[in-house]
């Protein structure tokens, strides 16, 4: 089977992804600021710099009145921004001139409507504000919907989705890799059961229009073994919750004996999926691997690349597999007319780019499109939609890339923006 996998990489690697199929592109030309790299678009599609901002950008929601609001933050030293940006064309020429920032005390990630009120995930609270009609920032403090989730380091980013019944969906990461005895130790076994899966690793349902609620008194946990799940959201038309998860890691760098590096380059999948009620999505006592096309048991728990996890557990399958570590962090379900009409049924999905895909090239940073079928699922194929965020052919440190889009949001005549963490951008996307 190694052999086997081994030439399954080889080919994968030469020939590219196997579902992906061949779109035609062009090269925004107005974007006069953008000297740093091309981005390519869909040739129906034309971008332009909506804003530049001095933050770490993360999701974006867009008000009545057609004020972008993106959640801002400082990581890593860059930028000095925290909180939520509002953004204002007011002269109508695709660019924000008024750039507001509020809520500068707290470090946030998801951004959504719902109700006539801002909805903001923090680390560990899920706010509202109320914007006060003709106005555009809040002239009050928040309310606090949901409190109580864990403090932790690592995965700590709360998104969120809404649905048409009121339900409020948290995305409640995992503080580690693979839940190990010994954090990220060659050879560590995992914990049998796993104690972050108890209120962590998961996917919880408060209300969206209670407030004061808290994560263990209030919460019901809807789904189970979800690592990290940040790109999620309800699409309309289906009435059902979509989410994207991120894999695990370092498969050769804790069992270099199982796995060699390019397997590691290109494993686990990033996974889709539709949530469940009670649904159990594997982590981390498993992995999906896309060349097998089969959920295989983890090596902390007796994998060994080989071993297909027993079936009897009814763990998830996704609707669709994306090579590994691409960091898909945001999702989005096009409601609008501006858009030809291939992006009217199906999902953009943006993927933030890897960081651990040595000794490969990193990869992702890109918007891909997924169309589904009359039934609400991947129709088997995808294509990329916007790229060139690296800004170099080949890229071997993410920080080294020029842009590493994060998240897309949909505007009130049918336009798309789309966000990036290193360099602070925001674009504008139209129909050409």
């Amino acid at each position: 089977m190694k052999f086997i996998v081994t030439l399954l990489i080889s080919f994968f690697v030469i020939i590219g992804h196997s579902a992906e199929i061949e779109h035609p592109f062009a090269v925004s030309e107005n974007d006069s600021t953008n000297a740093v790299t091309e981005i390519r678009h869909s040739d129906q599609l034309s971008t332009t710099v909506f804003a530049d901002l001095d933050g770490y950008l993360r999701h974006m929601a867009v008000g009545p009145d057609g004020t972008v609001y993106v959640a801002v933050t400082v990581r890593m030293g860059r930028g000095s921004a925290m909180g939520i940006y509002a953004l204002r064309d007011e002269d109508n020429d695709g660019h924000a001139e008024i750039q507001q920032a509020f809520a500068t005390d707290i470090p946030g990630t998801e951004l959504l409507f719902h109700d006539g009120y801002l909805y903001f995930g923090s680390k560990t609270e899920i706010y509202r504000f109320t914007i006060p009609e003709g106005q555009y920032i809040p002239s009050e403090p928040p309310e606090i919907v949901v409190a109580g989730f864990p403090v932790q380091q690592r995965h700590e980013a709360k998104t969120f989705a809404i649905d048409g019944d009121h339900n409020l969906f948290v995305n409640v990461g995992t503080p580690s890799n693979t839940c190990q005895f010994e954090f990220r130790t060659r050879g560590s076994q995992g914990q049998i059961p796993c104690p972050q899966l108890e209120l962590q690793s998961g996917i919880w349902r408060f209300s969206a229009d209670e407030l004061n609620q808290d994560h263990r008194r209030d919460g019901v946990r809807v789904a189970t073994g979800v690592r990290n799940a940040m790109a999620l959201e309800w699409d309309e038309a289906t009435d059902q919750i979509y989410f994207l998860n991120h894999g695990r890691d370092a498969l050769n760098l804790l069992f270099p004996d199982l796995y060699t590096a390019e397997e590691s380059a290109i494993l686990p999948s990033e996974e889709m999926h539709i949530l469940r009620e009670d649904g159990d999505y594997g982590w981390p006592y498993t992995y999906y691997d896309h060349l097998q096309g089969a959920r295989m048991l983890a090596p902390e728990y007796g994998g060994n690349g080989d071993i297909v996890a027993d079936p009897r557990y009814g763990y998830a399958e996704p609707i669709i597999a994306f090579p590994g570590h691409w960091a898909p962090n945001d999702i989005h379900f096009y409601k609008g007319g501006m858009l030809p009409d291939e992006f009217h049924n199906g999902a953009f999905v943006v993927f933030h780019g890897s960081w651990n895909r040595a000794p490969l090239p990193q990869d992702g940073y890109k918007v891909v499109f997924v169309p589904f079928d009359e039934n609400g699922l991947p129709n088997g194929d995808w294509f990329t939609v916007l790229d060139g965020f690296k800004g170099v052919d080949i890229l071997y440190s993410p920080d080294d890339a020029a842009h590493r889009p994060t998240a897309i949001t949909e505007g009130n005549d049918g336009e798309l923006y789309v966000s990036s963490t290193i360099s602070g951008r925001v674009w504008k996307i139209t129909s050409n």
